[in-house]
């Protein structure tokens, strides 16, 4: 018996592939995950500052965001539905880690007004025996640069220079006006220019991947949870 050829949605439409999400079909699923767990899962470490937790961010989001695929209107492109989404349910997760900590230390004072916090991880490009360490070194010159961002303006840097986002895509996924993305990218940048130079500043490009076996294994939980089945 010839086996069954695997159905190709690659080139479908958003609202289409939402559909047979909605359908629970292990293949848009499949291709919906992988198309969006890096930019995921960077919004979500970006406010969260620990890997397990984002990754944990992240499927919980998808699995929300999968029950509720049926109110997808296409209206946006699903990958900023889905960053959207994601980055709720991670600032809900970093609201209550606020609370449970000042709750349990009485001389803290747990600031609601808060701006999001944001943080980068990640490594540079594969690297040479010979430049592993000159390489580590910037990496951590880099993360330390954006550590020191100013927390509001984080995750706009992240999504605009990293992910790529356009401004609307942007604002629309943070809740913030157009212009309001404008003035922190800007900001931003002109910190970062001060802290780096010019001579790190191209070594962005690149960089905070999250492929390869932690793709797969993040897609196939989400096919399992959601679907009730193993990725094919």
């Amino acid at each position: 018996m010839t086996a069954q050829a695997k159905p190709d949605y690659s080139h479908l439409p958003d609202i289409e592939l939402a559909g047979l999400v909605a359908k629970r079909d292990p293949a848009a699923v499949k291709l919906v995950t992988q198309r969006n767990n890096q930019r995921l899962f960077r919004a979500a470490w970006s406010i969260l500052k620990n890997r397990a937790e984002a990754e944990d961010a992240v499927q919980s989001a998808y699995l929300h965001a999968f029950a509720a695929i049926g109110d997808f209107a296409g209206r946006a492109q699903l990958s900023t539905w889905l960053t959207r989404i994601v980055v709720n349910e991670a600032l809900g997760r970093d609201r209550a880690a606020r609370r449970r900590r000042a709750r349990l230390d009485p001389n803290s004072v747990v600031d609601l007004a808060d701006y999001r916090e944001a943080f980068m991880r990640g490594s540079m490009t594969a690297a040479t025996p010979d430049n592993a360490l000159a390489r580590a070194e910037i990496r951590r010159m880099i993360e330390a640069a954006v550590e020191r961002l100013p927390a509001q303006f984080r995750v706009v840097f992240v999504l605009r220079e990293i992910e790529c986002l356009s401004v609307e895509e942007t604002a629309e996924t943070l809740g913030i006006l157009p212009a309001t993305v404008k003035t922190r990218l800007l900001r931003a940048r002109r910190r970062l220019q001060d802290d780096l130079g010019p001579e790190l500043r191209t070594v962005l490009d690149g960089t905070f991947p999250f492929a390869g076996a932690d793709c797969d294994a993040m897609t196939a939980r989400v096919i399992a949870a959601y679907c009730g089945k193993e990725a094919g």
